[in-house]
């Protein structure tokens, strides 16, 4: 018992060189030194080395999340829809900012082995809207494909931190128009108490989920955004504190973004994650 409590704590805060746990060498929460969001701006190459491209059938779905080589993090409701046999219709994209089908054609999409939704997710509520992903080959860690920390275990970040967003989803609250780059934007966490009150949520905010984003709205993730990042700077790295959810419209006044809360779910990451490792046997043979 012991030696999972200690490989969980290394797994949750992020400690480079846990092997049990499939965590990469390459430090997480790091970026590079290197020269849907409604009113952000194109984020450059690096700048965000954890957020992916999720395509399903050719075309962006979702953002996603490196937590590992081989494991990213994503919504439910991205993958709810579209479990077995229809795995192998998703793609994964990593280390790019573009998504023209030039430089697409660039890039080799990493095939998905296997898809792990959370089984107390509720499709009306939205609350535990998070899922995993597992690569059938591991990333390459570079200057631009790097991993995400996670959040310290009860990690509880305080309303009015400045943490950010970063997708492909409508830059217009019509939904007329995905970009091509990636967008970025800052956004405030809005504290639960806040974003539960009458003139916002009313009641519909569960512990699981967290808020962030302006009361007057104008800045706010939106739809091809879901499963994407929201990360704060922790310690000099950055932690994946949510995952893009739900909320009532694009950028709206009193309506932030509403995000699952990842540290709510660092038991079920640990566990989905252990549970799926590879086992090598004395004879050589490895059963997935």
């Amino acid at each position: 018992m012991a030696a999972r409590v200690l490989r969980e704590v290394e797994l949750v805060t992020g400690n480079a060189g846990l092997q049990t746990a499939g965590l990469p060498e390459v430090g997480c929460g790091t970026r590079a030194k290197l020269p849907r969001i409604i009113g952000g701006v194109e984020a450059t190459l690096g700048r965000w080395p954890w957020q992916v491209s999720l395509y399903y059938s050719n075309r962006h779905t979702c953002g996603g999340s490196i937590i590992t080589s081989q494991w990213v993090i994503t919504a439910a409701h991205c993958v709810h829809n579209y479990r077995l046999p229809q795995v192998s219709s998703w793609v994964v994209y990593a280390g790019i900012v573009t998504r023209s089908s030039a430089k697409m054609a660039q890039h080799t999409g990493y095939a998905v082995e296997k898809i792990i939704y959370n089984k107390d997710y509720n499709h009306r509520s939205h609350d535990g809207d998070i899922a995993l992903m597992k690569l059938r080959t591991p990333l390459n860690f570079s200057d631009t494909i790097r991993p995400v920390c996670l959040p310290q275990y009860e990690y509880e970040v305080p309303g009015g931190t400045q943490c950010w967003i970063s997708g492909w989803g409508y830059t217009q609250p019509e939904g007329v128009h995905s970009p091509d780059t990636l967008k970025e934007a800052p956004v405030p966490i809005i504290s639960t108490k806040k974003c539960n009150s009458s003139c916002m949520y009313d009641g519909e905010i569960t512990s699981r989920m967290l808020c962030a984003g302006y009361t007057e709205g104008k800045v706010d993730a939106c739809q091809g955004d879901s499963g994407g990042p929201l990360v704060c700077q922790d310690d000099n790295v950055w932690r994946l504190v949510g995952v893009v959810s739900w909320g009532a419209g694009c950028a709206e006044p009193n309506h932030p973004g509403v995000y699952t809360k990842v540290a709510e779910f660092l038991g079920w990451i640990y566990d989905m994650i252990e549970v799926n490792r590879p086992v090598r046997y004395s004879d050589g043979w490895v059963k997935d």
